[in-house]
């Protein structure tokens, strides 16, 4: 005969006792959960800051990036892509938008896109201009694809239309949010 001990059920295979989410006594066998190691509360901790506050950060981050390139094209000469974006609209409307225009309609628009992304108001107004003015943003990769890329390996300006890509998706997940689209941690 052992002399471990044996637990039998009192209850009824038929009619077992309904679960309650009650806690487990601590005289009962089962098994015992290790307590959280530093690092995993630290990680938990983490988890909940970056699901709480990371979607704002970027659309704040975002719009002091649309702001700054925005007010730049104000001031003549400040801007480095005042004369990229003076020919990619050129280009866009056949013609039809002087140089001018062209970096003031930019600069208007990238000012409004900031501003609505750091304050958050009128936001969905201003990821609609975001997506309108991301085809332009992006249209030199196709429009002037041989000057951005020379010999296959991209030039300065190359290098600054194409971490537009970043901008875009940044813009993307910024929308998702604005239409409804929630961060949660997997025990939400």
């Amino acid at each position: 005969m052992s002399s471990a001990r044996t637990l039998t059920s009192t209850v009824s295979k038929r009619h077992p006792a309904p679960r309650t989410s009650a806690p487990v006594p601590s005289n009962t066998f089962a098994p015992s959960v290790p307590p959280a190691s530093m690092l995993d509360r630290a990680v938990a901790g983490l988890a909940t800051v970056l699901t709480r506050y990371s979607i704002t950060a970027l659309r704040i981050s975002l719009g002091l990036v649309f702001l700054g390139f925005g007010v730049l094209k104000f001031f003549p000469g400040m801007s480095p892509a005042a004369e990229l974006a003076e020919r990619t609209i050129g280009t866009l409307t056949f013609g039809l938008v002087g140089p001018t225009a062209a970096l003031l309609l930019t600069a208007i628009m990238e000012t409004v896109i900031g501003l609505t992304l750091v304050t958050g108001l009128f936001l969905r107004t201003g990821l609609v201009i975001l997506a309108a003015a991301l085809v332009g943003i992006m249209s030199p990769i196709v429009l002037f694809y041989g000057e951005l890329f020379p010999a296959g390996g991209p030039t300065l300006t190359g290098q600054y239309v194409l971490k537009d890509i970043v901008l875009a998706c940044a813009g993307a997940v910024i929308g998702a949010a604005a239409l409804g689209a929630r961060l949660r941690l997997p025990q939400e």
